[in-house]
């Protein structure tokens, strides 16, 4: 063994992420939202293979069935889960389910999306395992809508708290109607087009 390199950990925390990320790629892309119900925290990726043009290197990469490259990764957990709050011993809900609802029909208010361009795959987890699978997820793929034209994954803030500035994602594909009563984001649609373009060049 060279010196240099340390001898193998499974329960390192990369070597326990990459697990989890097998896990999930092991199962099957489903429609989005996918047809059965069924209850659960974990995670999930969102495929596109539609006809936005600025899309085209993603969706290419996920056409005839390939699903190579999500556009966008996330996770649903119990509510206290992200401040640390839950234990092995949480009750179970439909929380994944939901949270993939919740995405669809962010899609289906979008004026230049179509939900038939988007495909998802998900793996029920166990809640302490589901925020290093996310995180492992989003630095090997980089995912646009999480790292780039950020928002799709927003709720509406509520009544009297529409100061914050529209998404990216919003002004990108408008459509919902609480982000129309956001305030205005500096950078249009040819602005954040022209971003994406770079980046995916």
């Amino acid at each position: 063994m060279s010196p240099d390199r340390p001898p193998y950990n499974p329960l390192d925390k990369r070597n326990l992420a990459e697990s989890i990320v097998r896990a999930l790629f092991e199962k099957p892309v489903s429609p989005l939202p996918p047809q059965d119900s069924f209850e659960g925290a974990g995670l999930y990726v969102i495929y596109y293979t539609g006809d936005f043009p600025v899309y085209n290197p993603i969706a290419e990469l996920n056409r005839d069935n390939r699903f190579q490259h999500p556009i966008y990764v996330g996770r649903a957990e119990p509510p206290g889960g992200r401040r640390g709050g839950f234990g092995l011993d949480t009750p179970v809900g439909f929380y994944l389910q939901r949270r993939l609802e919740e995405h669809a029909e962010s899609i289906r208010q979008a004026r230049n999306l179509e939900l038939a361009h988007f495909s998802c795959r998900y793996l029920v987890a166990d809640t302490f395992w589901i925020p290093l699978g996310e995180a492992l997820l989003i630095q090997n793929y980089r995912p646009i809508w999480n790292k780039l034209i950020v928002g799709f994954g927003n709720h509406d803030p509520g009544s009297g708290r529409y100061k914050q500035r529209k998404s990216y994602w919003d002004v990108l594909h408008p459509g919902r109607q609480w982000a129309d009563r956001c305030q205005p984001n500096p950078l249009d649609e040819s602005a954040l087009i022209e971003r994406l373009r770079k980046s995916l060049a």
